[in-house]
């Protein structure tokens, strides 16, 4: 059964649009929750909203969203008066720029969404913007009200489809130098650089999502299951302590390790390493000396 749509609306660029929906690109569905129980009784417990000064239960038609002023008041706001808070984004995904998509910083995307139009008579103008996107290579930003909150959009061509990326706002991001600034610089050595280099180099590799699984949902799981079976819960591995004392000698272990422990090899003094033809013509000296 497919997810219920976050959003139904329009995709605009220019004067062509078409009926589009959002979908949600992710899912946490699977993993596992707990309910809290009372341990005198078994039962599950239920949070229940009460009022704060007179601790009484507050039923459904009496709660009321509300803004605490800087005067410490609260500010009524009904569902009616935030439904009126009408923007054209509500509705409409505008598409107002193409930009390159090596522009956008990482630390700014949160979470995707699928966006697929949603009837016959918009197919062809979604593929129209999706192809002139994906010929241009760049994304196109837009924005559009999710959850009584205008988000900005980074949308790109996805196979058949559009991936729509939320963007945060600047004063959504931390100052990364609030919290760089105290990193004393430190001149790393040619050959400690070299060394670490050649380690990450051990660990080259491509990237595949199914080769990664959540060990600590996999935990729970054979904790839960133990714990079904009446089996003591599986004790956990402690990490060894690692007593670096000498960061260029933990460097070469390192690498000596992701060699698969063959020892680094040893040179003579020169630098040189003894040539095949020398080894060979000792050896036949020694066989016409021996003759």
């Amino acid at each position: 059964m497919a997810p219920r749509a976050n959003w139904k609306g329009y995709l605009k660029l220019s004067l062509v649009s078409c009926g589009v929906a959002l979908f949600p690109a992710t899912t946490t569905s699977q993993r596992i929750r707990f309910n809290i129980i009372n341990r005198a009784t078994g039962h599950r417990v239920h949070n229940e909203i009460i009022d704060a000064e007179t601790g009484e239960p507050v039923a459904q038609e009496d709660r009321v969203k509300g803004y605490r002023d800087k005067g410490g008041d609260y500010i009524l706001i009904e569902e009616e008066e935030l439904d009126h808070v009408a923007l054209e984004s509500t509705h409409t995904l505008d598409i107002e720029s193409l930009i390159p998509r090596d522009e956008v910083d990482e630390i700014y995307l949160d979470e995707s969404f699928y966006l697929v139009p949603t009837d016959d008579v918009s197919v062809e103008a979604f593929a129209v913007i999706r192809e002139a996107m994906r010929k241009t290579e760049m994304v196109g930003l837009a924005r559009v009200v999710l959850y009584r909150r205008e988000r900005l959009l980074m949308l790109q061509p996805r196979g058949k489809g559009l991936l729509a990326t939320a963007i945060r706002y600047r004063n959504e991001v931390r100052d990364e130098d609030t919290y760089f600034d105290d990193i004393p610089d430190i001149t790393v050595t040619g050959d400690m650089l070299d060394l670490a280099v050649h380690i990450l180099k051990s660990k080259e590799g491509h990237f595949d999502p199914a080769e990664f699984e959540d060990r600590y949902e996999q935990a729970l799981a054979d904790l839960i299951k133990a714990k079904r079976a009446g089996k003591p819960p599986p004790a956990p591995t402690a990490p060894e302590p690692s007593n670096v004392i000498n960061l260029m000698d933990a460097l070469r272990r390192s690498l000596q390790a992701e060699r698969g422990g063959r020892p680094a090899e040893r040179r003579p003094a020169g630098g040189k390493r003894p040539s095949a033809r020398k080894r060979t013509t000792g050896r036949g000296n020694r066989l016409k000396r021996a003759s």
